[in-house]
């Protein structure tokens, strides 16, 4: 066997993982080339102790490496009893018992390693839900999203121990969690509840398998107090009986900013006004916007109000009730 792990961390096979730390912390501390120096016979040594940690610190590798030790033992140990009986002379090695027996901790753990060799696994998909009003839906937009993603700790490699302490960084998780902003472009004209994908930007793949993706829920909502038909805008407003008689301009608002709108004297109750250009722009196209007159009666109104609309009732000149007849 060419290294006895135990013997090069100063312990022994019973020693407890605290033990095996500290002898390990002790060691590290004592040969590390900063301290001993940067000579090819300490990094080697360095090296050599940070081997035997990792194999001693980790249960299911040194429960492996005790039984390739006992075997060793064993096999040695017998051939010296049959090369006493045969009187059969062998050159000392430390790494040979005969001249047919070899063995080495680094074959049984390569074999090892090639038993437990997993298969690559695509990492899961992530799935986010994005708004966009109706507008933006037909016009197309870009929208910056925020997406909190998971990643190997830079500092420690996912190993979670940096020299048998607790990795400063990930706290001891092996991974780190950080926020990624994607700038998204929405095509115009897409529809309620489609899917954008973003290719291997979702959960991180296992074992050298591909990242999944990252899709992207679109929802389209209807604006507030808008509707639409096509590229045109539906828009009902509010004006005073006394406008809608004596006339006047009303701000309304547009996707191109504020707009004075002339209503004019004797407007009716429902009647639509058109705002052209004022709609929805899509391949250099505009859609116009369709205003609809809601004549509304203010809820409080004075004495003086009431007594002049009992006036104009005693002075109107017109039965529109003659029109239902």
């Amino acid at each position: 066997m060419t290294k006895d792990y135990y013997k090069i961390l100063d312990i022994t096979e019973s020693s407890s993982t605290e033990e095996i730390k500290s002898a390990y912390r002790h060691l590290a501390r004592k040969w590390h080339p900063d301290v001993a120096g940067n000579t090819p016979d300490i990094i080697a040594r360095f090296k050599e102790i940070n081997e035997a940690y990792e194999i001693l610190s980790d249960s299911l590798k040194k429960a492996d490496y005790d039984k390739a030790r006992r075997f060793y033992s064993y096999a040695k140990n017998s051939y010296s009893k049959q090369e006493t009986k045969t009187n059969y002379k062998t050159t000392k090695n430390p790494n040979k018992t005969s001249k047919n027996f070899s063995f080495k901790w680094e074959d049984l753990f390569s074999h090892k390693k090639e038993r437990d060799v997993k298969p690559p696994r695509k990492g899961d998909d992530i799935y986010s839900d994005v708004e966009i009003s109706v507008f933006e839906a037909v016009s197309g937009t870009t929208k910056v999203i925020n997406m909190l993603q998971t990643n190997i700790c830079p500092k420690c490699g996912g190993r979670r121990f940096i020299n048998g302490t607790q990795c400063s960084n990930c706290k001891g998780k092996g991974e780190t969690s950080t926020y990624k902003r994607f700038s998204v472009k929405i095509p115009a004209g897409i529809k309620d509840k489609s899917k954008i994908r973003l290719a291997e930007e979702g959960e991180k793949g296992l074992n050298g398998g591909r990242n999944g993706d990252l899709y992207l829920i679109i929802h389209v909502r209807e604006p507030k107090n808008y509707k639409t038909d096509g590229l045109n805008i539906l828009k009902t407003i509010a004006i005073t009986p006394y406008e809608a008689v004596l006339g006047g301009n009303v701000t309304v608002p547009t996707l191109r900013g504020n707009v004075s709108l002339k209503i004019t004297p004797q407007t009716r109750n429902g009647q639509k006004i058109r705002l052209s250009g004022c709609g929805i722009e899509q391949n250099n196209k505009f859609g116009d916007m369709i205003v609809t007159v809601e004549i509304e009666i203010p809820k409080n109104l004075t004495d003086e109000e009431i007594r002049l609309y009992k006036r104009l009732q005693e002075i109107s000149g017109e039965n529109i009730r003659e029109r239902l007849e």
